[in-house]
């Protein structure tokens, strides 16, 4: 009986031992799944932040749009006290790079509007700020007719003297 005994103790050694064993393997496994879905989660973030900034500067570059510069315009403007003269320099802000192609092909007729606008102000109408702030609608608008719709952003003036 003893030897029984001794059998069955020994059986159950050698059987635990093999659990232990899965039991080791299955914690193991458990673990380097968690990593390498801790891995694949963290690079899928990784490079979905870094595609988003990419797209987001791009965006921002679109939205931007590109500044166009003309040369400056000097004209008398239309004023019944006497000889009055404007110096004006703009800059104006087009919503893309095909835009700025088609407004360096159509310069004369943008240059035309903006000279046909400016003659017909007086010195009392531009010397405020919101004369100012109305002549750059004024030339967005006509710009606008020329190039098409939506293709001016924003006038901007670089220099203004009237003398």
């Amino acid at each position: 009986m003893v030897d029984e005994k001794e059998e069955k103790l020994e059986g159950e050694e050698e059987g635990q031992e093999p659990k232990k064993k899965k039991g080791k393997n299955l914690i193991l496994i458990i673990i380097i799944a968690v990593a390498v879905l801790a891995g694949g989660a963290g690079a899928f973030f990784f490079f979905t932040k870094s595609s988003n900034k990419a797209q987001k500067a791009e965006e921002t570059k679109a939205a931007e749009g590109v500044t166009f510069a003309l040369e400056p315009f000097v004209v008398n403007l239309s004023d019944p006290t006497g000889t009055r003269f404007l110096k004006v320099s703009l800059q104006l802000e087009l919503a893309g790079p095909a835009v700025m192609e088609k407004a360096k092909a159509k310069t004369p007729q943008i240059r035309d509007a903006i000279i046909t606008l400016l003659t017909s102000k007086t010195s009392d109408a531009l010397i405020s700020p919101e004369g100012k702030l109305q002549l750059k609608d004024e030339i967005n608008i006509r710009i606008n007719q020329v190039l098409g719709e939506n293709s001016v952003k924003n006038v901007y003036l670089t220099d203004f003297v009237m003398q």
